[in-house]
């Protein structure tokens, strides 16, 4: 992945979404977790990978039609089509569930692909369909009536909304069981160091914590308690 060290990856595959947030929000950045979306299938719910975008605007009935759909040239079969191997595909539609942003033969077609997860603000169809490719697919709720009737695909690889959260090509993504993140490609390899630091850390207050001790001067933590980690770290 472009500027992701292989250290990184291997991190960022390890720790969770809630840490991530952490680590994010003290370096500035308040609002990078996809409001609302969950994964279809909580078994298979863990990914990370470089986004590509697939944007939709409102439906217009003379241009959305299935006539229109069959052409090779039509940007959501064409987003199935390019989005890279080992990316995210990232389908901001405006948070719209009236309709699908894609069903199971579509997100079959990017896991074979090697395409690593699809997540929309809006909402997916076959779900149980889905939940049998063991896939990683994020959405609001189920959206069973076809793509064209409230959706209209635009363009791709454009900086998107997605769940209230602007995503740019290129942007790391990381999905577990609660959610997805979205890490600005810049600071990727910071936030992954950040985040495997911050998620030793928390196995030491857990143990402290099952042995009894107070939160306070523990976590967050004092002087005393970031030396004891280090010990602990260290053995």
């Amino acid at each position: 992945m472009k500027n992701l060290s292989k250290t990184s990856f291997e991190r960022l595959s390890k720790v969770t979404t809630s840490t991530l947030t952490t680590v994010l929000f003290q370096e500035g950045y308040r609002t990078r977790f996809i409001s609302g979306v969950t994964p279809i299938n909580p078994n298979a719910a863990h990914f990370v990978g470089p986004v590509f975008t697939l944007r939709y605007i409102p439906a217009r009935e003379d241009i959305d039609t299935m006539a229109t759909y069959a052409s090779s040239k039509h940007v959501q079969r064409r987003a199935i089509e390019e989005c890279p191997r080992d990316a995210v595909l990232i389908v901001a539609a405006n948070g719209d569930c009236r309709s699908a942003s894609a069903g199971d033969i579509m997100l079959s077609r990017l896991q074979q692909r090697g395409v690593k997860a699809a997540v929309t603000d809006g909402g997916f169809r076959d779900t149980p369909d889905i939940v049998k490719l063991n896939f990683p697919a994020y959405h609001r709720q189920t959206a069973v009536p076809s793509s064209p009737i409230t959706l209209h695909p635009v363009d791709l690889n454009l900086p998107v909304g997605c769940g209230d959260v602007a995503v740019f090509p290129g942007d790391i993504a990381v999905g577990d069981a609660e959610g997805v993140v979205i890490i600005p490609q810049k600071i990727a390899n910071k936030v992954a160091e950040k985040a495997w630091l911050q998620t030793q850390f928390e196995e030491f207050v857990s143990q402290k914590i099952a042995g009894g001790a107070s939160i306070f001067g523990l976590f967050p933590p004092e002087e005393c308690a970031l030396e004891e980690f280090e010990e602990w770290r260290s053995s």
